[in-house]
């Protein structure tokens, strides 16, 4: 059964619970961009702690939905693969632009990334309008470069850098997973439907 990313958003909501009881853990846990060298693990551990719970509900939703469909698409095997190797690379975005940083949305931006290119019409909404998700991927990166130039509590650096490991790693496994082709229309000979309506409506 493909349910690693319902295992790994109940994980990151336990820690999340965790962090409430116990605050220490936020910062045993989080990207401290001076400290990587002598604690490499906390390229990963950050992955699993937030800010509160607009941040953790708001990640969630996106990790359910879009990581869901990902492993349906490819397999677990290829979304976790994805997922973390998109953690470590937003966190070298985390390492070049900021101090400190939590939160699973690089991992996240990772994950779209890959299914924008492996899946590029699946339907989002982006400030209630409904877009193609290849559509909705460029808004994205438009807004965090925009987000780079006006600092704010979002780390727009990982967000770019996961992204980014997300695109490589869909364009890799492209022809691995292509596109399903669509159904082909079947065509009727109009002297079989004559038939079929003469029987059934009597004409």
């Amino acid at each position: 059964m493909r349910i690693w990313s319902l295992i790994l958003s109940g994980a990151i909501f336990l820690v999340f619970l965790f962090q409430c009881f116990f605050p220490d853990i936020t910062q045993s846990f989080s990207l401290v961009s001076s400290l990587v060298l002598q604690e490499p693990w906390r390229v990963l551990t950050h992955v699993f702690v937030h800010s509160g719970l607009l941040h953790v509900s708001s990640n969630l939703f996106a990790l359910l939905i879009f990581g869901f469909i990902l492993e349906s698409t490819t397999n677990s095997r290829v979304f976790l693969s994805v997922f973390f190797a998109s953690a470590v690379v937003s966190s070298l975005g985390d390492i070049l632009f900021y101090s400190h940083t939590i939160g699973a949305s690089g991992a996240i931006f990772g994950v779209l990334g890959c299914l924008a290119v492996l899946r590029p019409k699946t339907l989002v909404w982006i400030f209630g309008v409904p877009m193609y998700l290849i559509f909705g991927i460029f808004i994205w990166a438009s807004l965090d470069m925009l987000g780079m130039f006006y600092p704010d509590n979002i780390a727009h650096a990982s967000h770019l850098f996961g992204m980014l490991s997300g695109i490589v790693a869909g364009i890799k496994l492209r022809k691995k997973f292509p596109e399903p082709k669509k159904p082909e229309r079947i065509k009727i000979p109009e002297s079989e439907l004559e038939e079929w309506e003469r029987k059934w409506f009597k004409l």
